[in-house]
């Protein structure tokens, strides 16, 4: 049996509880709004994680290294250390007089195997340098001056307008793409500029999407194996490394020319079903 003072008790307990849920009630708003807020964040935060994942991705394929040439960028890429950028102050250097009896460039273009209605890209073009060599030899076809750096097209469109040259295209690539249309290239070229690649993965994964089934691409380095050839280390590669970087996104080497004095020409095929 309940006294008068239980009840007394009871109820006083009863308005507690009352008074403590509606002292709560604004707290318990604020926390169903923060919980709703969360629950709508999640697929922000997944694609959060996403980018994470691809970073980390990112990590696998690229390592950082503080001790390393001074030559060199300090990122290491199956093995070999990426080379840094000869900026656009050594176009010069690019445009020697001498540099067609050194490198045979017009052996190189020659033996390009070009056709007149090719669609060739000029990865890494410089000045046009090549790029205009090019565009001789392709009078159906058009050439795509591709760089990362705007002041070196710059150059192209100069000697564009000067030699009144029409299928050179001048293209701002940027550092892990080369920004060209899919398949719709023929031959992709390379003169001694993939050593420098910040992005070698994605940016040949980029040239791959590019060329058309069955399209080439032509590596032009110096020598790896040779210690004799006077350029620095990080600016030569060796066949097998070549080979092995571009085995890497789906090509297939086809063959090496060995007729220039200090340079591989190694060319590289898209399979259809890349």
């Amino acid at each position: 049996m309940f006294t008068a003072t239980d009840l007394d008790n009871k109820q006083t307990f009863k308005h507690k509880i009352k008074n403590i849920v509606k002292k709560t009630a604004p707290f318990i708003k604020q926390l169903t709004v923060i919980i709703l807020t969360i629950l709508c964040l999640l697929p922000l935060n997944a694609c959060t994680a996403a980018t994470a994942t691809n970073s980390a991705k990112s990590d696998t394929i690229y390592q950082q290294r503080t001790v390393h040439n001074p030559d060199g960028t300090g990122k290491f890429y199956m093995g070999r250390e990426i080379a840094r950028v000869m900026g656009y102050e050594g176009a010069g250097w690019l445009e020697r007089p001498s540099r067609g009896m050194e490198e045979k460039s017009a052996r190189l273009v020659n033996n390009l195997d070009l056709k007149p209605t090719d669609i060739v890209a000029d990865i890494g073009a410089g000045t046009g340098y090549f790029s205009f060599r090019i565009a001789a030899l392709v009078p159906e076809g058009k050439v795509f001056a591709v760089d990362v750096q705007p002041e070196m097209l710059k150059f192209i469109e100069l000697n564009k307008q000067e030699k009144n040259i029409t299928n050179v295209e001048p293209i701002l690539g940027s550092l892990d793409n080369p920004n060209l249309p899919e398949n719709s290239v023929d031959l992709v070229v390379m003169v001694d500029a993939y050593h420098e690649f910040a992005y070698p993965r994605e940016m040949m994964q980029g040239i791959v999407k590019a060329l058309k089934p069955g399209g080439r691409a032509v590596s032009i380095e110096y020598r790896g194996e040779n210690p004799l050839i006077p350029i620095k280390g990080l600016h030569k590669m060796t066949q097998k490394q070549v080979k092995k970087e571009m085995a890497a996104v789906g090509l297939v080497w086809k063959e090496t020319k060995d007729m220039l004095p200090q340079q591989h020409l190694m060319v590289f095929e898209k399979q259809s079903q890349v």
